[in-house]
């Protein structure tokens, strides 16, 4: 009862938040840091508890980069599936500290593996989310040549999300790496046109004008402060929101 109360005082209840796997590796840059995980589910957790739904994709960058791969000999698709794969293991991971914050979550995975996990059906995943569960969508879309942020808009379209939550490292979207260019300018709002002409590499084009066409507005905020998706949940906190409208 609680968490529908709250829920009158949500913005956006049900979102889609996209986890780069290199937030799950925090300063070690590789492998999965459960230091790092704590903290992300502890807000996933609570923000399930004041009424939002949430669904995950996750990437795999902090375990196996299939792009980079590639780039290195490696067949283009194979090295995506290999990177596909990794997904999964990180959603495995963000699954085991979501429930031991006291939510319950599933991983679904576009790529079948049923003694790992349950196969992504759009109609089971819709149902985990009515019952309160967590949803966190690994492998991609399941194909090569497609990255997780073109599955994150994917999934947010089919799962008829009001949000795509966009986590990075700093609060927002900036005309430069604010952390290493003085006086890098923060937008408080973007049209998906004003991001795709900028080429402000936010999220790959595809996924952009995958969430332009479905009307999915895509909140960029800092994973990093800790109760900052609750914040963005209601619609405060500083963030950067990319719609059709402009800056």
């Amino acid at each position: 009862m609680a968490g529908t109360a709250g829920a009158k005082n949500l913005r956006y209840r049900r979102v889609l938040l996209k986890l780069s796997g290199e937030a799950l590796a925090g300063d070690k840059g590789y492998g999965i840091d459960l230091d790092v995980v704590a903290p992300i589910a502890r807000d996933i957790a609570a923000s399930v508890a004041s009424g939002a739904e949430i669904c995950l994709v996750v990437g795999g960058g902090n375990i196996y980069r299939g792009l980079m791969a590639a780039e290195g000999g490696v067949d283009r698709a194979r090295a995506d599936y290999m990177g596909m794969l990794a997904t999964v293991m990180n959603g495995l991971a963000l699954q085991t500290a979501i429930e031991r914050q006291g939510a319950t979550a599933r991983v679904l995975s576009a790529i079948p593996m049923p003694t790992v996990c349950e196969a992504y059906i759009r109609d089971k995943a819709l149902d985990h989310l009515a019952k309160g569960r967590v949803v966190i969508f690994t492998g991609g879309t399941g194909n090569p040549y497609f990255t997780t942020d073109t599955a994150a808009a994917l999934r947010a379209a089919e799962m008829g999300c009001d949000a795509l939550l966009k986590a990075t490292q700093v609060d927002g979207v900036y005309s430069a790496d604010p952390r290493t260019t003085s006086g890098a300018r923060r937008y408080d709002r973007l049209s998906y046109d004003d991001v795709l002409k900028q080429d402000l590499r936010i999220m790959d084009g595809a996924a952009i004008a995958l969430a332009r066409d479905n009307r999915i507005p895509i909140i960029v905020f800092s994973i990093k402060s800790q109760g900052g998706l609750a914040e963005v949940l209601k619609g405060k906190g500083s963030a950067t929101t990319i719609d059709g409208g402009g800056a």
